[in-house]
């Protein structure tokens, strides 16, 4: 690792001393997102059993905090830029925490889809103002890197220490417990923040558009809600108008940009074919990736009945594999290349994600566990150095609005990805053949079958989960084929987009 780093050689670089530390602080920011993010996965059948909500519900309950955040990361990324890095990453890990409590003790189905959005709401704070800090506070290009890989490699470690900590606390305590550990996280990020982190912003920022906010507020979660409406129920004039109306928007902020003169986006970036094919396979990565991921833990629970601590240690190859290919990525792209590493991590996942078309619900761990050890890798691999190139396509005054572009195009994918296979899933899932007397609840969710077979005499009981299983499985491995597929095209649209990009020396 020591061999992808050379001395610093600027002078701001010099008077830096305590960067390393100050990014000992943005990962932990990283960390409060995507523990938050993994566990609520495996805590989902938990809230289904306790809050009852109906299959559509469910998917709100998943997918809204990526909805208001796909919204959201422009707006504050260029807020960011203009008040301070420092002060609206502090700011929004305390309404992180904040809302984390909101979230464990919803009652209601409905509150617990506000308490998501809420908290996507200060969850848009903190990604882009953690990369967009990593730009101002490494000006070497291969400490960059590393730093970047160290950011990734965090992400992933909170994939892994999320559900075996959220596994721990489901078996011994209620399921809102897995969302207040987000508060010591949160605690120590603010108190050692408020130290080490330098503040940076753009010295000539100009004003904050509201006009702009909203229009990528509307257009984005108009667009996303019309994708799921149509994935969930067909086509309807509901989902038309939604996303006539999300277009609308986005069109009107896009040609809004190119007016102003200090726009909230600058749509030139897009322009640097490097920038535009990093994010986009970004986007389209975790589309394929996410839906799968989403049901994953149900899979292993309730399916396998597997129990939530060995549940979460399942999953725990995928992040193993992450943090290590996270770690050497950018040395590797400069070995190589860029888009040999991007499209090389993109392929990985694929041929995995095939791989799981032939899952059932014997398939023994060995298969399941060699998947996700090369899901991660790829992922490793291609997320660090894809990421390493937009921070590196712009300057550094603008590095808050780029990465909020990165984390849009993340966002974006996770809710698409889970509105659309996930709507697959329920869908093959709702049409499995129930014995007489099933509770209608029983095709809502596979949590609502397993708790509907509770009250009911064994042999019919058998007969419901076995059904509701396999319709389950038949959704699972649909939805893994759908998302190989999208995952193989990927890799070959970024051999061709991400040809002669390099990153710095």
């Amino acid at each position: 690792m020591t061999s992808t780093l050379r001395p610093a050689t600027t002078t701001e670089a010099v008077q830096r001393p305590g960067r390393w530390l100050a990014l000992s602080v943005l990962v932990l920011a990283v960390l409060l997102v995507a523990v938050d993010a993994t566990v609520l996965g495996l805590a989902t059948p938990y809230i289904s059993e306790d809050l009852k909500p109906t299959g559509t519900q469910l998917l709100w309950i998943g997918d809204v905090y990526s909805f208001v955040i796909a919204g959201l990361l422009v707006s504050m990324g260029s807020l960011g830029d203009r008040i301070g890095r420092k002060r609206i990453l502090l700011l929004g890990a305390t309404a992180f925490g904040a809302m984390s409590v909101l979230n464990a003790y919803a009652t209601t189905p409905e509150l617990m889809i506000l308490a998501r959005a809420l908290l996507g709401v200060a969850g848009a704070t903190l990604m882009p103002a953690t990369l967009a800090l990593i730009r101002n506070i490494f000006h070497d290009p291969r400490e960059r890197s590393l730093a970047v890989g160290i950011w990734g490699a965090t992400a992933s470690a909170g994939t892994a220490v999320g559900p075996i900590v959220g596994g721990f606390l489901l078996e011994h305590f209620w399921w809102g417990s897995v969302f207040l550990i987000n508060l010591p996280v949160m605690a120590v990020l603010v108190l050692v923040g408020i130290k080490l982190l330098p503040e940076s912003r753009n010295p000539n920022p100009g004003p904050w558009d509201m006009i702009s906010v909203v229009l990528s507020l509307v257009g984005m979660i108009a667009v996303v809600y019309a994708v799921k409406e149509a994935a969930s129920h067909g086509v309807s004039g509901e989902a038309i108008a939604a996303g006539l109306l999300g277009a609308a928007a986005l069109y009107a902020f896009v040609r809004r940009q190119l007016t102003l003169p200090t726009p909230l986006l600058d749509m030139r970036l897009f322009r640097n074919r490097g920038f535009s094919g990093a994010v986009l396979a970004d986007l389209l990565t975790i589309l394929g990736l996410s839906g799968l991921v989403f049901f994953l833990s149900q899979y292993l629970q309730l399916v396998q009945e597997r129990p939530p601590l060995e549940a979460g240690l399942a999953e725990l190859p995928a992040a193993v594999g992450a943090v290590a290919a996270g770690l050497v990525a950018g040395a590797t792209a400069r070995r190589y290349s860029v888009r040999a590493v991007v499209s090389g991590g993109l392929a990985a996942i694929g041929l995995a994600l095939a791989s799981l078309t032939v899952l059932d619900e014997s398939t023994g761990y060995p298969v399941l566990g060699a998947a996700l050890l090369v899901v991660g890798v790829g992922a490793g691999f291609s997320f660090t150095v894809t990421a390493d190139v937009i921070l590196s396509s712009v300057p550094k005054d603008q590095a808050g609005a780029a990465s909020a572009v990165s984390e849009t195009a993340y966002e974006l994918g996770a809710a698409l990805g889970i509105a659309v296979l996930g709507s697959i899933v329920t869908g093959v899932y709702r049409g499995f053949t129930a014995p007489p007397g099933t509770p209608t609840g029983a095709h809502e969710s596979l949590g609502g079958a397993v708790e509907a077979a509770s009250g009911m005499p064994m042999n019919t009981a058998q007969d419901l989960l076995a059904s509701a299983r396999g319709a389950f499985v038949d959704g699972l491995t649909i939805a893994a084929g759908a998302g190989a597929a999208v995952l193989l095209a990927t890799a070959l649209a970024a051999w061709f987009m991400l040809k002669n990009q390099r990153l710095g020396l």
